[in-house]
């Protein structure tokens, strides 16, 4: 569930309104260089942390000089996974220091870099993100390979046997005429925003979406 979607000057009652049916919190993190947008910060995902119980995954869209830094601070304010971008060049430093402060590790995947990359790093990550629009802006179509990406993702995961459980999340362009492509194409969990918080019947809605199948 992405807090970037819901109604951020009530964030509280939007967590109250929708903590019992959502399984992750995903919480976007962005410095204004990295990715156009600029989001959230480390108080917020301690308020974040006071409403729920729930896993709070914060997706770190921040460059190089920073990463580190960012990555401690969203620590301490509370996130239990901490997603770094593939195409950041401290990658495994990063992946290093979230480990060391507890979290669990994640990356994500841009639309330009090749699914492929991911076998450098995927035995020693939780969660491997797929991005099906361009970084960090709002209302995007998907992009048409973003199901055959997640494809050749979820085979990659297959065939490393690895000894722990790597979760594949689709990100970006989750509408109601694409999640059930995802799903058949093998994202365990889709990054909801206007799609779940904007539902005339969020229950129902969160039904129909653990309703779909991944095949295979």
């Amino acid at each position: 569930m992405s807090l970037w979607s819901a109604d951020l000057g009530r964030l509280a009652e939007e967590i109250d309104r929708v903590d019992r049916l959502t399984d992750i919190y995903h919480i976007d993190v962005a410095d204004g260089h990295f990715s156009p947008a600029l989001l959230f910060f480390p108080d917020l995902v301690a308020v974040c942390r006071k409403k729920t119980a729930k896993p709070l995954h914060v997706h770190l869209m921040a460059t190089d000089d920073i990463l580190e830094d960012q990555i401690r601070q969203f620590a301490d304010a509370g996130a239990d996974l901490i997603s770094i971008h593939a195409e950041n060049g401290n990658l495994h430093r990063g992946l290093d220091l979230i480990a060391s402060l507890g979290a669990e590790t994640g990356v994500v995947l841009q639309l330009q870099t090749p699914v492929s990359h991911a076998a450098g790093y995927v035995d020693r990550i939780g969660i491997l993100t797929l991005l099906g629009t361009r970084i960090g802006v709002k209302g995007q179509g998907l992009d048409p390979e973003a199901e055959l990406r997640l494809q050749e993702a979820r085979k990659l995961i297959a065939d490393a046997h690895l000894l722990q459980r790597v979760l594949l999340a689709a990100d970006g362009g989750i509408r109601e005429h694409t999640v059930p492509g995802l799903r058949r194409a093998g994202a365990e969990t889709i990054v909801m925003g206007s799609l779940a918080f904007n539902a005339e019947d969020f229950p129902k809605r969160m039904e129909w979406v653990h309703a779909q199948a991944i095949e295979g």
